[in-house]
């Protein structure tokens, strides 16, 4: 699924193409992936409004709009990517800006592709000047919703500072792979994100999350802001160094030694046994 640095993507699109449009409808009849709400509902909240700013936690992502009166705040529009969701913002001259899930699609259906379903646009606000914010999701796995609750998040992998990364997740029994991907010690990182961090921190992501010395906590949280800047910056997870050689006959892009597979926290892991101790 779309990780933080893909989230990021499309945070950064609708901070770029989507704010201060007069948004003058929204069809939110998908009531799969805009459950709890009834159809309109959303609609109805929005309409009038602007998107005023664009947030993120971890893979959460949140937008601010305008209120019915200065300096009051009208409800914010949760967005989540689900599997496979990529946000498409189109402007008045036609030109689009986009972000989330790769554009030629983790599932082969690029989101522009001729023949695609109408459908597949999950969710769309329309603008006054005709242009169109728009959730495609060909797994219809994404979620919308007003006034999203993030208590359970902790807190951002790309912002945490290194001793609050050091409290949070060098403690317990539990594997240290499990410890990054569990969303309520740390939001963001996902399955592949994980491998490439604990890769390129030469950490074996078996080890119990305890028995990680502040020197190689300190080493993880550098491994795990370098990788998410980097996937920022070149459009996604997928990019990572790692990541192209986990598969059957892999080999670890450093030293060449075949890769290992194994199941951590749930999740199908690969990792160098020579390098990653």
């Amino acid at each position: 699924m779309p990780e933080l640095p893909e989230v990021e993507t499309a945070r950064a699109a609708i901070e770029d193409a989507a704010l201060h449009r007069r948004i003058v409808d929204v069809d939110d009849s998908d009531e799969y992936v805009c459950r709890p709400h009834a159809p309109g509902q959303i609609r109805d909240a929005l309409v009038g409004r602007e998107f005023t700013a664009a947030h993120r936690r971890g893979k959460a992502m949140w937008v601010d709009t305008s209120g019915d009166e200065p300096g009051v705040d009208g409800p914010s529009l949760g967005l989540h990517l689900g599997m496979a969701g990529r946000i498409m913002i189109s402007g008045a001259d036609g030109g689009q800006v986009s972000g989330g899930d790769p554009p030629a699609g983790r599932y082969g259906i690029d989101a522009d592709a001729p023949g695609r379903k109408p459908e597949w646009d999950r969710f769309t606000v329309t603008f006054e000047d005709g242009g169109v914010l728009r959730l495609f999701d060909k797994r219809r796995l994404g979620r919308v919703r007003l006034d999203p609750d993030l208590d359970s998040l902790g807190p951002d992998a790309e912002q945490i500072g290194v001793e609050e990364f050091a409290d949070r997740v060098g403690r317990g029994t539990a594997p240290v792979k499990a410890r990054l991907l569990d969303q309520a010690t740390l939001a963001g990182v996902g399955n592949l994100l994980a491998d490439e961090t604990l890769w390129q921190a030469r950490l074996d992501p078996r080890r119990e999350a305890g028995s990680l010395s502040r020197k190689e906590l300190r080493t993880l949280h550098d491994a795990l802001g370098a990788a998410t800047r980097s996937a920022i910056d070149k459009g996604g997870v997928h990019t990572g160094e790692f990541i192209a050689s986990r598969k059957k006959a892999g080999v670890c892009p450093r030293c060449g030694a075949p890769l290992e597979r194994a199941t951590v926290g749930s999740r199908t892991t690969w990792f160098c046994p020579r390098e990653q101790v």
